[in-house]
C-alpha cells in the first residue's frame, strides 16, 4: 500500500544529513511558463499577441486563467508526500505563475510529480474557498456547482471583417438536468525529479493544445456558449492532458 506521509509530520520527523551531520529538508517550489507552441506568453503581451490555432482562426487573447491542485510527489520507495493548497493562475498577473506551498520541506530523493487540473470531487465544494470567490470563479450551481478550471476568453478571426468572440471555460460537466459529470484531469510526469536542496520545478504549459489533440478545435462551430456543453467540456478534458510538459528543475 502507498504511504501517505503529510507534510507537517514530515517536516517534524523526517530527514536526511550531510556528511556533517547537517539536516537536510529540501524545500520544492513550482514555476509555470506559458507558451503558444514556440511563443511566450505572458502578462507582458497577453493581450496584444495574435495568435493561429491548428484549425486555422487568427485569435487575441483577452483573458487566460486557470486552477491546479493537489501537488504531489512520490519517491523510488513509494512514498507520497503531498502539497497542502492550491494554485490559482491568471495569465495578466505575474506573481501567479509561481506556486511555493507551506510546509513543503521533504527528504532528499528521486521523485516524480503529479497534480490535478481544477479541483477533485473532494475538494471542488461550492462556495467553499473565499479568494476563488472574489476571483468570480464559481462554477453555476446549474451546471454542478464548485468552481471553473479555467477561464479563457478572446477573439477568433481578427484577420477578418468578422471577428467573434469565444468563452471557453472548463469545469463540472452537465449531463442532463441535475445530473453531472467530474471533469477535472490528473497530470502526471514519468521523468524522474532528483532533489537534494531547495528546488524549483518548472512546468511548461503549450495554450496551443488546448485546441489541437486529440481534437482539433472548431471555434466557428464552438465558441459560446459552452459551459452547458457536456460533449465540448469532455473534449475540453480530453486536450488539456496534451497541454503540460515538465521542464527545467533548478537546485
Amino acid at each position: 500500500m502507498k504511504k501517505i506521509t503529510t507534510l507537517l509530520i514530515l517536516a517534524i520527523t523526517l530527514f536526511t544529513c550531510n556528511e556533517d551531520n547537517t539536516i537536510i529538508s529540501p524545500k520544492v517550489n513550482f514555476t509555470f511558463n506559458h507558451h503558444w507552441n514556440n511563443a511566450e506568453i505572458n502578462n507582458d503581451n497577453l493581450q496584444t499577441t495574435t495568435v493561429t490555432n491548428a484549425n486555422g482562426e487568427a485569435i487575441n487573447i483577452d483573458r487566460f486563467r486557470y486552477l491546479t491542485s493537489r501537488f504531489e510527489l512520490t519517491n523510488t520507495n513509494n512514498e507520497t508526500y503531498t502539497f497542502d493548497g492550491y494554485k490559482f493562475t491568471d495569465l495578466a498577473i505575474a506573481d501567479t505563475y509561481n506556486f511555493s506551498p507551506e510546509n513543503n520541506a521533504i527528504p532528499s530523493g528521486t521523485y516524480t510529480l503529479k497534480f490535478v487540473w481544477g479541483f477533485n470531487e473532494t475538494d471542488n465544494i461550492d462556495g467553499a474557498y473565499p479568494d476563488l470567490n472574489t476571483a468570480s470563479w464559481n462554477w453555476p450551481e446549474m451546471l454542478g456547482g464548485g468552481y471553473h478550471f479555467l477561464q479563457f476568453d478572446g477573439m477568433y478571426n481578427v484577420d477578418t471583417t468578422d471577428a467573434s468572440p469565444f468563452n471557453f471555460h472548463n469545469g463540472t460537466a452537465r449531463v442532463s438536468e441535475g445530473v453531472f459529470e467530474q471533469n477535472f484531469a490528473e497530470i502526471a510526469f514519468e521523468t524522474p525529479i532528483l532533489i537534494n536542496s531547495d528546488t524549483v520545478i518548472n512546468i511548461d504549459m503549450n495554450i496551443a493544445e488546448l485546441f489541437t489533440n486529440p481534437n482539433i478545435w472548431d471555434l466557428n462551430v464552438l465558441d459560446t456558449p459552452l459551459m452547458p456543453n457536456y460533449d465540448a467540456q469532455k473534449m475540453m478534458q480530453q486536450n488539456i492532458m496534451s497541454i503540460f510538459n515538465l521542464g527545467e528543475i533548478t537546485q
